[in-house]
């Protein structure tokens, strides 16, 4: 048996301020022995209950969160960002189920620590036929696709709901209770990595006994990402196939989850693009100054 592991960070237990978030931050050494805990943790469960090999995709910002040097024989660390459907990248090739772990609320879910969509910079609010959607929705999605169920999901109180609702076969564990976008009430490291373990055994029998299905959505996806900025609407209209709805709303259909992702992504790092280019730009005129 083979198991895909996604890790992000927001949603880890502990994390709550973006200190934790970035190797220049001072908590950041923090979060990395916390995500390193919580990865061995979760393939030492698996490995003991019959998985040989576990993937681990570090999944967080420039995702080399992990430290490399703690994992064992039986796991490959997948590292490094700028990777096709960045946070499942690999998942097509043959896995039986997939967990994801540290994972958060997507864009505008009240007091909620660190609420996103793959970019907080960029990205106000990612929808697919109408529905807002998170992190967690598009990568179940592009495992879905390649017939890969997600069993497993730990994140903060506030996911939960969005994952019962798409998932429903899903074991969840809360990693904290979030008070405000940082905030929350964290539960002692042990109760966690023992509740994880826990999980691990629950999902696998859930999966043997064929209650995990795949997530797919029939039919034409509509694809609907509202940005921050207009500039950076200007300048992802150019992407062939987007249609600029209104000033902050940009359109894409396909039937192709992965084609979906891929855009939502392109979207996410050409706010980055905009940022730099807007601050290189020598003015005086007060007009132009946001």
């Amino acid at each position: 048996m083979r198991i895909y592991v996604s890790i992000d960070a927001e949603g880890l237990p502990g994390v709550f301020h973006p200190s934790q978030l970035t190797p220049r931050g001072y908590l950041f050494n923090e979060m990395k022995k916390v995500v390193t805990q919580v990865a061995k943790t979760v393939a030492k469960a698996l490995h003991e209950r019959g998985v040989e090999e576990v993937w681990i995709a570090d999944s967080h910002g420039f995702m080399g969160n992990i430290d490399y040097l703690e994992m064992p024989s039986y796991v490959k660390l997948l590292r490094g960002a700028l990777r096709p459907v960045s946070m499942v990248y690999g998942i097509d090739r043959g896995f039986d189920a997939a967990i994801f772990l540290g994972y958060h609320s997507g864009a505008g879910v009240p007091r909620s620590v660190a609420d996103h969509t793959f970019s907080g910079r960029s990205i106000h609010e990612v929808r697919i036929n109408g529905v807002p959607v998170s992190e967690f929705v598009l990568n179940a999605l592009v495992a879905g696709a390649h017939g890969v169920p997600v069993v497993l999901v730990m994140g903060d109180d506030k996911l939960r709901e969005e994952v019962s609702r798409w998932c429903p076969w899903c074991i969840y564990v809360v990693s904290k209770e979030s008070i405000s976008r940082f905030a929350a009430i964290m539960k002692p490291l042990d109760v966690v990595l023992k509740e994880l373990e826990n999980g691990v055994e629950q999902a696998l029998k859930k999966l043997r006994r064929g209650e995990a299905k795949p997530l797919r959505i029939d039919g034409e996806l509509v694809l609907e990402i509202v940005v921050r900025r207009t500039e950076l609407a200007d300048v992802a209209e150019l992407i062939p196939g987007i249609e600029r709805v209104s000033g902050y709303v940009l359109r894409y259909r396909t039937k192709s989850v992965e084609d979906l992702y891929r855009i939502v992504e392109l979207v996410a790092l050409l706010g980055v693009a905009v940022e730099e280019l807007k601050n290189s730009v020598s003015y005086e005129s007060s007009w132009y100054r946001p």
